[in-house]
């Protein structure tokens, strides 16, 4: 493989955010790799407490952009701002992909029998 590849691998996983308490508690996971469509919350920086879709998710950047996360320039243009993932609180799952209805059915089953030992 690749060594560009092998590397945009590795950043793909380090765009991860924290689920919301309510996620935790139905899912039984704590992190999980953000995706277009999640809905985030901004828990940090000038826009902390805004609610959005991510509308893209750059692996190469290694940040997102988020719906109301924006910024007016001087030609009165709008311009997303980039959020860093660990900034964000995961508040909603877009589930559309059925390989990630797996990943958190494995990622559960995991957890519960690491309590279990």
């Amino acid at each position: 493989m690749n060594r560009r590849y092998r590397n945009l691998e590795i950043k793909r996983k380090q765009l991860s955010a924290a689920l919301s308490e309510e996620l935790v508690e139905e899912y039984k996971v704590l992190s999980m790799q953000i995706r277009e469509g999640d809905t985030v919350r901004i828990l940090r920086g000038d826009f902390e407490g805004v609610e959005g879709k991510v509308t893209k998710a750059d692996s190469k950047k290694g940040f997102i952009n988020v719906e109301g996360a924006t910024r007016e320039r001087a030609d009165g243009t709008v311009k997303f701002v980039l959020i860093h993932p660990s900034k964000v609180a995961i508040r909603k799952l877009n589930l559309d992909d059925p390989r990630r209805k797996d990943i958190i059915a494995r990622r559960a089953i995991s957890k519960g029998s690491e309590g279990k030992q």
